[in-house]
């Protein structure tokens, strides 16, 4: 059932808030949120926010990018901010917002090689409560010197499986030219999803478009002219650790998103555009636009960036621990296993190979997968992947960008690896797996089933597809019959790249009932709209 995030009551920001939707409501403003920057008006009407560099400033340390916390398991969480210069992290946590009662956690201090970010991690955490915490900035000179406190909430993950479970997931933001439009009050979206009260956010990659710059304007083709925030890094493409990061950082110059990361906890896959599009490992680039052309240098250079501003728990680790994909156990109703479709794949290609140990997962990951799937005991896998299993995305004329390759004949290419781990699925009698992904940039449900398959041996299994939050919408891809999709439902436009003011963001919710353990998926668009709903048994196969 709904619970309360709300802590008290903000003081005004000290700034203009880029995006923000009218004055703060009682709910909607966490005490210490500031402004990210502020607002600059330039020549033509564009706006342009930037922050101010660290050297340049005076005063104390300020947390003006907000608070994040994420990979929040029963007992555990990451907890993330940003400072405005160096300074000495402190977290603090409390069971009431009052905080009269609370946990010290002291973090690291946070300087310029980590972009002034840093991630404290919290352990020990009471299962199934709300948890409070407040982050202070102090001066690694003076510790007296501190800066307002930033506060942010969130509800650990229960321990019995009677407590009902609940969380919002998409992804594909500020794609395609689309940013944040001051004029329609920034990512909108982000304050509705927070509504729902949900226990997470699954990102599902996309969470940048490093290859995707920024315009102040954009005319639409009914005349009406769409206006974004820009800054510097939004100007071009990434290429530098500089430019990555301000993609990143781009988003929290939103309201919405501050807010929202401030009441509700994240998991965070990224995918392509993290990088540039379409992109695989050892790929050399023809792109007028990039003067570095090695893939692999810009994917390390994203990858830091990445590692520095989320908190997510394996990309804080060492060495080979350094990786996207992990499971994140969500008490006994929900594990969430959350893929890398990108850093392991092979080569685009055709997919018309009819051996593939490489295809999108890598071995290793592949391997990973198998295991941690048969060892989860929860009652619902969901299977967090950052692209569709049987819809055809394609890379330029011939190759193939995803999974499937067109072909509906038996498995080929990548789709021999996906073959293998549906077989394992159904040999090992893993119960509770349904797939959840974005990346395409439309909504729509398929139920994939043998009986109509070309390659029989896995049990039924739905896929749900939404997003974007904050971008172009595209219309539907072609279904590959090798696993027997069938596509029940599908919202998409008939043209390409259909802004956010024409299509509405959309978005997906999953509920599971503590008592019954029944899993609802509700496809959902900004607006409040249920666009489609499902609801599936536990323990039941074929539905």
């Amino acid at each position: 059932m709904p619970y309360d995030r709300r802590t008290p009551a903000d003081p005004a920001p000290t700034a203009p808030s880029a995006g923000a939707p009218g004055g703060p409501g009682r709910r909607s403003v966490l005490r210490g949120s500031v402004a990210a920057s502020a607002a600059l008006a330039l020549p033509g009407g564009a706006l342009a926010v930037a922050a101010a560099p660290a050297q340049a400033l005076s005063g104390r340390p300020r947390a003006a990018w907000g608070v994040q916390a994420g990979d929040v398991t029963s007992s555990s969480g990451l907890v993330w901010v940003r400072s405005d210069r160096p300074a000495r992290m402190i977290v603090e946590t409390s069971a009431t917002s009052s905080f009269r009662s609370s946990r010290p956690w002291h973090g690291p201090l946070l300087g310029a090689g980590t972009d002034f970010t840093g991630t404290v991690p919290l352990h020990g955490l009471p299962a199934g409560e709300q948890v409070h915490y407040r982050v202070t900035l102090a001066d690694p000179d003076d510790p007296r010197r501190t800066g307002e406190p930033v506060y942010g909430t969130f509800r650990t993950a229960p321990a019995k499986r009677r407590q009902d479970v609940r969380f919002v997931w998409s992804g594909d933001i500020a794609g395609q030219g689309w940013g944040i439009n001051p004029d329609i009050g920034g990512y909108r979206v982000y304050d509705e999803m927070r509504r729902l009260n949900p226990d997470f956010f699954l990102s599902s990659g996309d969470n940048i478009y490093a290859d995707g710059p920024i315009a102040s304007s954009v005319t639409l083709p009914d005349g009406r002219v769409w206006r974004n925030i820009t800054t510097d890094e939004k100007a071009k493409v990434a290429e530098t650790l500089a430019e990555y990061r301000g993609n990143f950082r781009y988003n929290l110059l939103d309201a919405n998103v501050r807010r929202f990361n401030a009441e509700v906890p994240s998991i965070t896959q990224w995918d392509d555009h993290e990088v540039r599009n379409n992109w695989y490992p050892g790929q050399i680039l023809d792109d007028v636009r990039y003067t570095e052309k090695r893939i692999d240098v810009l994917a390390r250079r994203a990858s830091q960036a990445f590692r520095e501003y989320y908190p997510v728990s394996t990309l804080h680790a060492r060495g080979a621990d350094q990786r996207v994909h992990r499971v994140i156990g969500h008490g006994p109703l929900l594990d969430v296993f959350v893929l890398d479709m990108r850093t392991y794949r092979n080569a685009n290609s055709p997919g018309r190979q009819s051996d593939d140990t490489t295809g999108i997962l890598g071995a290793e990951q592949l391997g990973w997968l198998k295991r941690e799937l048969a060892k989860s005991r929860a009652v619902w896998k969901v299977i967090a992947a950052d692209m569709p299993l049987g819809l055809v995305v394609p890379d330029g004329a011939t190759d193939i960008e995803a999974v499937a390759q067109g072909d509906p004949g038996a498995p080929l290419g990548r789709e021999l690896q996906i073959a293998e781990l549906l077989r394992y699925i159904k040999h090992r009698r893993i119960t509770g797996t349904l797939w959840l992904t974005a990346d395409v940039h439309h909504t729509s449900a398929q139920h994939y089933s043998p009986e109509r398959a070309a390659f029989k041996d896995f049990e039924p299994f739905w896929e749900f597809v939404t997003g974007p939050l904050a971008a172009g919408q595209f219309p539907a891809n072609e279904l590959d019959a090798t696993f027997g999709p069938d596509r029940v439902f599908v919202k998409a436009p008939t043209r390409q790249n259909v802004s956010p003011l024409e299509a509405p963001p959309l978005y997906g919710e999953v509920a599971i009932d503590g008592g019954s353990g029944e899993l609802t998926v509700r496809l959902r668009e900004q607006g409040g709209t249920v666009l489609f709903t499902k609801v599936l048994q536990p323990g039941r196969v074929g539905q």
